[in-house]
């Protein structure tokens, strides 16, 4: 083979597989989080970006188009939709100027060093404040244009996300609807993504669908418990099967777009999620329940089986969210939907191992318990008496001459027994308490020759995490749908079209010149 034919093959052969790749990672289907920022010492935006490398989290959603994450996003690979909050949708509504201006200042100053995928127009605008739905598609229809005159408009998709609450009668999902006075917009809010091919936004909640109708909906279905056949939901008209809440409600939503004459625009969930802590009239809102949803969302995803009425269609989601949003008011839910403490401690373990490396750096793999700081020495040491009693915890280590005998006080010897349980226990929410004197930690205490049961476990386990799938993983708000992404490669912003014209010229350089 001579030179020209040589570079003719290695060329084709490298761009065949970039394509390749594009296309696989288009298809992917990923799990993103929500970042809300009414938390108490926020982390600095750096720090911010760096723990979202950290847990390999590569889709984000803000609420703003908060200049700071913007550009400490710059370079790296995580996508990210921008929001224009409720309160500027009378100016950009009312001006193509001022939205020409918005994405001027908030899209094209940061794209493509950051990777803005979307943006998100207002929240929840038909049900929160109905009196704005006349500007929401002027709105999106002048950002469009601002798009199409910065030539964005095919890497950057708009929506607006939406309430469940639009859509009546949601089960059986073949009985959906669309409320009616909201009819003449969301026909040309669907119009709209169908031409522009961006995804219909919607927040979808199973935990309010469960608690609007406890005795009819059971819990396991909202959680993604399996089910027995006898336990599964029917939908009488179509006979398809729903063994969970959040695909009953995201058929619904195909259905309603339906009996609009819409069946092309596909559903992105841009909020889902369960809270953690509640008061005393929401009882569901535990540690367990929300582990358990948003553990078995994320597996949901991965497992790429789609809805029952589209089965090949996998919505993408953004999880509600990154940190709990300590400054919310009432009720206590509302700040306690986040997958960690505003100090970026998890405020529980997502059991995802096997299913991906999203959230798993930390939150599966390396998190241990240890004794809580400035505790007294007789709280620890009845904690620390029934862990190594009752608890059956593996206490040999910290006994005299033992490798983690040292330092010889009561904290030390707790946190290695509480880790000890923790681990036994297979880390499952509720096992690192002891009454409130253990805390979750992703900083491992091993010091020394003392080696702590969980960095034993991730020792022993290192090849199989290495080698395990990728995995993506958490309300007030939830949204399901894909959009249609560019994919950015090693080739930086260009496109198939793009790169098959430089091939071109590299062909004819080295076959002609």
């Amino acid at each position: 083979m001579d030179n020209h034919n040589l570079v003719l093959f290695f060329l084709l052969l490298f761009i065949s597989s970039e394509i390749r790749a594009q296309q696989q990672d288009k298809d992917e289907p990923f799990v993103g989080v929500n970042i809300g920022t009414d938390v108490t010492n926020l982390l600095p935006a750096a720090d911010l970006v760096a723990f979202l490398q950290l847990q390999k989290i590569t889709h984000v959603r803000l609420y703003d188009a908060d200049g700071d994450i913007l550009r400490a996003l710059a370079k790296t690979k995580i996508r990210v939709i921008v929001s224009v909050p409720n309160n500027q949708l009378l100016a950009i509504g009312s001006s193509n100027a001022t939205a020409a201006t918005w994405i001027g200042r908030n899209v094209a100053a940061y794209y493509p060093e950051t990777l803005i995928s979307g943006v998100a127009v207002g929240d929840e605008v038909l049900t929160t404040i109905p009196t704005s739905a006349p500007l929401l598609m002027p709105a999106i229809e002048s950002l469009y244009s601002a798009l199409v005159a910065a030539n964005l408009h095919t890497q950057i998709k708009i929506s607006t996300p939406n309430s469940a609450s639009i859509i009546l009668d949601p089960f059986p999902p073949s009985q959906a609807f669309f409320n009616q006075s909201l009819t003449p917009v969301l026909t040309q809010l669907l119009q709209f993504c169908s031409r522009t091919q961006s995804p219909l936004m919607m927040n979808l909640y199973p935990y309010y669908v469960f608690m609007q109708n406890k005795g009819v909906v059971p819990l396991e279905n909202s959680l993604f418990k399996p089910l027995t056949p006898s336990k599964e939901m029917v939908d009488p008209n179509t006979l398809l099967h729903y063994t969970n809440v959040l695909d009953a409600m995201l058929d619904s939503v195909y259905f309603s777009m339906k009996n609009l004459n819409v069946t092309d625009v596909v559903v992105l969930v841009s909020e889902t999620g369960w809270p953690s802590k509640g008061d005393s009239k929401e009882p569901y809102a535990t540690i367990d329940n929300a582990d358990t949803y948003n553990s078995n969302l994320i597996k949901h995803v991965f497992d790429r089986s789609g809805t029952p009425l589209h089965p090949e269609i996998t919505s993408n989601v953004y999880i509600y969210e990154l940190f709990n949003e300590d400054l919310r008011s009432t009720p206590i839910s509302e700040a306690n939907w986040g997958l960690f403490y505003g100090n970026s401690t998890p405020v529980y373990l997502l059991h995802v191992s096997g299913s991906g490396s999203f959230l798993a750096n930390d939150t599966t793999n390396r998190t241990y318990c240890v004794a809580v700081d400035g505790l007294d020495g007789k709280t620890l040491q009845t904690a620390l008496d029934w862990a190594c009693g009752p608890g059956r915890a593996n206490c040999s280590e910290i006994q005299p001459g033992q490798s983690c005998y040292q330092p010889n006080n009561v904290k030390g010897h707790a946190s290695y027994a509480f880790d000890s349980y923790y681990q036994k226990q297979g880390k499952f929410a509720g096992s690192c308490d002891f009454k409130g004197a253990a805390m979750i930690t992703t900083s491992d205490p091993s010091h020394g020759s003392c080696i702590f049961p969980g960095s034993k476990s991730v020792s022993n386990k290192t090849s199989q995490v290495v080698n395990s799938t990728h995995v993506s993983g958490g309300g007030g708000r939830v949204r399901i749908g894909s959009f249609h992404l560019t994919t950015i490669s090693a080739f930086g912003n260009y496109d198939v079209q793009q790169l098959l014209y430089g091939v071109v010229c590299c062909l004819f350089y080295y076959l002609f010149l």
